[in-house]
């Protein structure tokens, strides 16, 4: 126990260190001028040229001098090669010493993973069937001042990667995957309910009597109105009432609270979809759920890294490994 708790602050203590180098190195930049230029217009992003230009050999390259504005996070220094990631994915800038100025190739040195830059250049291919930007132009645009995770043990606590989820997010791509996912399929959601002519809306989080559901809500005060109220736990109610008042197609993707347990997967905050149909049979409403939960599985599974059957998943025989399907589908949806 004494030997774990020396070396969690010799650890510390290295990354203290680490950090006040990096502060000395932002407080050099801010000598200089702008530490933080908001000037650069990128036109193009990493995997989007990866994919545009995967066919291009190194000889068709040099002969187009294809030029290109690109930005990212530095997560690899090789000296002359950097990889650099943006929101797409990644790709590798070359640091020409023939063409930068000697004050760049300086600045260069200083920079270290994590920083933010820009690179101007055209595109090549190395000899390894690389993609690169050859640069002729970079800059500084953010200095990092924390360290980022070992490269070779990477992020693992997952403690840490819940509650710094952006620490996550910069060096595990599965995670950046999830989120994009996630977004896929509530937009599909969305777009298959509207086809339908339902009408989206939004019902008060704050409410003065919670209901919709068996569950213990959050409680707050409303100071101007003197009065306890309570953050949903359902937007049941209020839907039921846009029922009521005429529009006979309702849905709502939005968050909801329960004061409840907490786990990796059970959060008391998350989002649901709930929507009602009326004046209806019941079996309009059990066709609608399955057909959308149905869709929404298959984009899911689409885009799952190892999944590319472009198949119905409901059922185990044509699910992928990487597929998280369920079977279970129903009116409400909690994510």
């Amino acid at each position: 126990m004494s030997d774990l708790k020396t070396e969690s602050q010799d650890l510390q203590q290295e990354e203290n260190a680490l950090i006040a180098l990096r502060k000395e190195k932002l407080a050099a930049e801010r000598a200089k001028g702008n530490a933080f230029p908001n000037d650069f217009r990128r036109d193009s992003y990493c995997n989007d040229l990866q994919k545009q230009y995967a066919d291009k050999t190194k000889e068709e390259l040099e002969a187009a001098a294809i030029p290109v504005k690109v930005a990212g996070r530095i997560m690899l220094n090789r000296g002359s090669f950097m990889v650099i990631q943006d929101m797409t994915g990644r790709i590798q800038v070359y640091v020409n010493r023939k063409t930068l100025p000697e004050e760049t190739l300086a600045a260069v040195k200083t920079w270290d993973l994590g920083d933010i830059i820009s690179a101007e250049g055209t595109l090549a291919r190395s000899g390894k069937g690389d993609l690169y930007v050859e640069m002729t132009n970079v800059r500084l645009l953010t200095k990092s001042l924390r360290p980022l995770p070992d490269k070779h043990h990477g992020l693992t606590d997952t403690e840490q990667r819940y509650r710094q989820r952006y620490v996550d997010l910069m060096v595990n791509e599965e995670t950046r995957h999830t989120f994009r996912v996630r977004s896929q399929v509530i937009s599909h959601i969305r777009k298959f309910l509207i086809e339908r002519d339902f009408l989206e809306v939004e019902t008060p989080m704050l409410q003065t009597i919670p209901g919709g559901a068996a569950a213990k809500p959050f409680e707050t005060h409303h100071n101007a109105l003197d009065m306890a109220m309570f953050l949903r736990i359902a937007p049941e109610l209020y839907l039921k009432r846009l029922v009521v008042g005429g529009f006979e197609k309702v849905f709502e993707i939005n968050r909801n609270f329960r004061n409840e347990g907490v786990s990796t997967r059970h959060n008391p905050e998350f989002t649901m979809l709930e929507f009602y149909q009326g004046p209806t049979p019941t079996t309009a409403t059990t066709w609608t759920s399955p057909r959308n939960c149905s869709a929404s599985w298959r984009c899911w599974c689409w885009a799952a890294p190892t999944c590319r059957t472009a198949t119905r998943c409901s059922t185990s025989a044509n699910r992928s490994p990487a597929c998280r399907c369920s079977t279970r589908s129903s009116s409400t949806t909690r994510s």
